[in-house]
């Protein structure tokens, strides 16, 4: 183990907020015209597999073989977990659903999050009082995000948005295969997760995004954000991701989800220059009261993760 294994719960919680909130403010500094949406995640991943896969040999570790069930795991965790929702996402948005509602389709990731693992993680049952939090919690999305009109219009593209919906799915079981992964290190598995999701990543890239790969090199500042992205949200956010899910299990992740359109708008507030709105406070306001009514409804948690990362 490393010290980081024993860094504060607390602590490693706000890290992997500020690293999945800030993601969506540097992917909007990077021209799509320059880098298509699908290059992009595939150049994050494949870099940030690289990575994961010297860390974890600098640390003593080392891959499993192929026939060791980790890959089945892990590796699915990073094709259903990253590739098939960034591409479900893209094209529900290219069908006309706009950011703000996205926004609040994704936002049902930790409600199928905490439903599954009440089926699926012994240790997770699903209590009314967490249910209720997580209803509130949802609200408080959709304040965030929902037009001041509203109309019957939003479900006319519900073919699109139904995309989306499956994505925040593809989401909520990885968490759920995670916590019933065999038992790896954080890293070995998020290197495993990485690996798969740059492969597949690779070929959906290939087959649908062929004619987009990019021909020259980008000017510097995309070339900074794509460094932190990979970096940050997908080298450390998912070697986190995993600690997190080893140590508390879904329903924490499902509980930073909702969180984590709070840091992206203050995110954009910071860097971007993005006004402030009232209903920002409102929405933090139920979030933060649904988080805290789960709370009040999840059982005792006494298990601990045995691997550092």
């Amino acid at each position: 183990m490393t010290k980081f294994a024993h860094l504060p719960l607390a602590f490693l919680i706000a890290v992997t907020l500020l690293l999945w909130g800030t993601e969506y403010t540097l992917v909007g500094t990077i021209d799509p015209a320059a880098i298509s949406e699908a290059w992009q995640v595939t150049i994050r991943m494949v870099f940030a597999a690289l990575l994961m896969v010297i860390f974890i040999y600098a640390r003593g570790y080392k891959l499993p073989g192929l026939t060791d069930k980790s890959w089945l795991f892990y590796g699915t965790m990073g094709f259903i977990g990253m590739t098939i929702p960034f591409y479900l996402i893209a094209r529900g948005y290219n069908a006309g659903v706009d950011s703000g509602l996205l926004a609040i389709l994704i936002g049902v990731t930790p409600l199928f999050t905490v439903v599954l693992a009440h089926f699926f993680v012994r240790s997770e049952p699903l209590t009314p009082l967490k249910s209720l939090g997580f209803l509130v919690g949802f609200l408080g999305v959709c304040v965030l995000f929902l037009p001041k009109e509203l109309t019957w219009a939003l479900v006319d593209n519900w073919q699109a948005q139904a995309l989306i919906i499956l994505a925040a799915l593809g989401y909520a079981t990885t968490s759920i295969l995670g916590k019933r992964a065999p038992e790896k290190p954080a890293s070995v598995g998020a290197a495993i997760m990485l690996l798969g999701g740059a492969v597949s990543a690779i070929i959906c890239a290939v087959l649908f995004a062929g004619t987009e790969m990019p021909r020259t090199i980008p000017p510097i500042k995309i070339l900074t954000a794509l460094i932190a992205l990979t970096i940050g949200a997908t080298f450390l956010g998912n070697l986190l991701y995993l600690r997190l899910l080893q140590i508390s299990g879904p329903s924490l992740i499902a509980k930073i989800n909702y969180m984590v359109p709070v840091v992206a708008i203050i995110s954009g507030m910071v860097f971007l220059g993005e006004g402030f709105q009232t209903r920002y406070a409102l929405a933090l306001i139920i979030i933060i009261t649904g988080l805290a009514i789960a709370q009040l409804g999840t059982p005792a948690q006494n298990e601990q993760a045995q691997h550092g990362p």
